[in-house]
């Protein structure tokens, strides 16, 4: 693309400042305009701009349905059917002390309370044409979605520190002269080289390794079941630490937040990779599609995970490469019988990192667009350039305390995207109706606009035709008041925390989303009646 047709991008930005189409087109500041030739190269140049209702059903031409979804699915599978996903779920006996059976219980009920977040917000994609956080600008407003855009960033970026050092820690577990900081870069580079070419490369690289990748897995499950004897012996030794039960429930309330944040966190995201879908596509099929295929891969592989932590509890080999080696040796270890041949699947399952993370490297692009419109100037592939370096260099700075950053990282973002989830469901429910829309018309809402929700998408860059955002605003810190309170982590635990167990229990996520939901819909009210918007 030159830098004559780069400027449509250009007047969308200053548009978005001015809440007008009539601005003027100009060119981008010379002094960085010989970034945009390196768009020839066939990378995706599209940034945080709406897929136009047209474009879609054009590009929806050449494709079925049927491919479409096939293609979304074997995304979902590749980025949640491995090692990314299940390394959470060897924590519940190893960390938190639990059996086997509350481990199960815990894990697999708030892992798939945590789909139905994603789904959902996944169904915004065709009807908006938007990036998932494009979108949050109806609730948050153009200076609010700044904040929650950062939020996203420090996700984003968290994840793949979690993907990298687990990464790492398998290259150095299969051989010892390998330093961990290579197997961080490995993955860096090429999440990065997969997320710059855009969505359709990042969908073709996913559905084609989604195969092997199941595979792997499934000869997990032969290996670790191999051993399914030591899971006895476990419960006996979690028996005998003597926890009371409200210690027990305050380990099992702490594991939760951890195993739905595993899964909800990718409805920040969701709906990125399902923009070029045509505007009709009814919104249950995305929902079912975006469920399952989340909730299937991950509900597998969380399975397999939680019984090989378990089996590692009592099963001193395991046990001693788990401390060595982190959750990296302890996988090489179970396939160490297999010789070469489970070296080779160590690889596979290593690739799925990979997987996982292209799709954080290719959302968080996003994320920094949305922050100022100078920083839209920057096409997305810089800023996913950025992001690489940023989490690279974390992860090599982190590399000792894998286990560290996933139970107290993410918690933290289990608070936010309930308070964002809590907001969504409140507006959709409460003040996009089609009674309400007729009742508080204004140039956001539009009664005529093709939306379940009545939102009018193509006000995606005007200021002035989207809400203010105070009410959303308010809520959301009110909302973070609630996650203090509840909050159990290393740095702080909430007074409310404090009292379920010896180790106390984390109830943030309850309080948070609670209190979001009991104020925002009052505040939204307020704002309708006060600004009409």
């Amino acid at each position: 693309m030159d830098i004559e047709s780069k400027k449509e991008k250009f007047v969308i930005s200053r548009d978005f400042e001015n809440g007008s189409e009539d601005s003027a087109s100009f060119a981008p500041p010379k002094y960085i305009s010989w970034i945009y030739k390196l768009d020839n190269f066939g990378i995706e140049t599209r940034g945080i701009e709406r897929v136009s209702t047209e474009e879609r059903r054009s590009l929806a031409a050449n494709k079925s349905s049927l491919n479409r979804f096939l293609h979304v699915f074997g995304l979902w599978i590749a980025a949640c059917g491995g090692l990314t996903t299940m390394s959470s779920f060897f924590l519940p006996t190893l960390l938190f002390g639990l059996s086997m059976k509350d481990s199960l219980i815990c894990g697999l009920i708030s892992m798939n309370l945590g789909c139905l977040v994603p789904a959902y917000c996944s169904t915004m994609g065709p009807k908006s044409g938007c990036r998932q956080m494009v979108g949050a600008r109806f609730l948050f407003g153009q200076w609010g979605v700044k904040f929650v855009s950062l939020i996203c960033i420090v996700g984003g970026i968290g994840w793949s520190v979690v993907n990298c050092v687990l990464g790492g820690q398998i290259l150095i577990a299969i051989n010892n002269n390998i330093p961990l900081s290579v197997g961080i870069v490995i993955i860096g580079v090429i999440s990065l080289v997969i997320a710059i070419f855009g969505i359709r490369v990042l969908l073709n690289f996913q559905t084609i390794l989604s195969i092997p990748l199941i595979i792997a897995s499934i000869l997990f499950y032969v290996v670790v079941l191999k051993k399914v004897d030591y899971v006895h012996e476990s419960n006996v030794l979690v028996a005998e630490q003597g926890f009371s039960g409200l210690t027990v429930r305050g380990n099992w309330l702490s594991f939760f937040a951890i195993g739905y944040s595993v899964t909800a966190t990718w409805g920040s995201g969701a709906s990125d990779y399902y923009i070029l879908f045509p505007e009709e596509t009814p919104s249950y099929q995305i929902f079912i599609v975006t469920f399952l295929g989340i909730a299937v891969p991950s509900t597998f592989v969380a399975i397999i995970g939680t019984i090989c932590g378990s089996i590692a509890y009592a099963y001193q080999p395991w046990n001693d490469a788990y401390n060595n080696f982190g959750i990296g040796g302890l996988i090489n270890e179970c396939f160490k019988p297999w010789g070469r041949f489970g070296s080779f699947i160590v690889v596979l399952l290593y690739i799925s990192l990979i997987c996982n993370n292209i799709m954080n490297t290719y959302s968080v692009a996003f994320e920094f667009q949305l922050i100022d419109r100078k920083l839209a100037y920057i096409p997305r592939w810089c800023w996913a350039i950025v992001m690489t370096i940023i989490y690279v260099v974390l992860s090599v700075a982190g590399k000792e305390h894998f286990s560290t950053i996933l139970s107290n990282f993410l918690p933290m973002l289990g608070y936010w995207i309930s308070m964002y989830i809590t907001i969504l469901l409140e507006e959709n429910i409460f003040f996009r109706s089609s009674i309400k829309t007729k009742t508080l018309h204004h140039n956001e809402f539009d009664e005529k606009a093709n939306s379940d929700w009545s939102y009018n998408w193509s006000n995606w860059n005007k200021p002035k035709g989207i809400t203010m955002g105070l009410a959303a605003d308010l809520s959301f810190a009110i909302g973070v008041v609630g996650a203090v309170l509840g909050m159990n982590q290393v740095y702080f635990q909430g007074p409310i925390a404090k009292k379920i167990g010896d180790y106390s229990g984390d109830v943030g996520m309850w309080l948070c989303g609670g209190f979001t939901g009991v104020v925002y819909p009052f505040l939204r009210y307020w704002e309708l009646k006060r600004f009409g918007r």
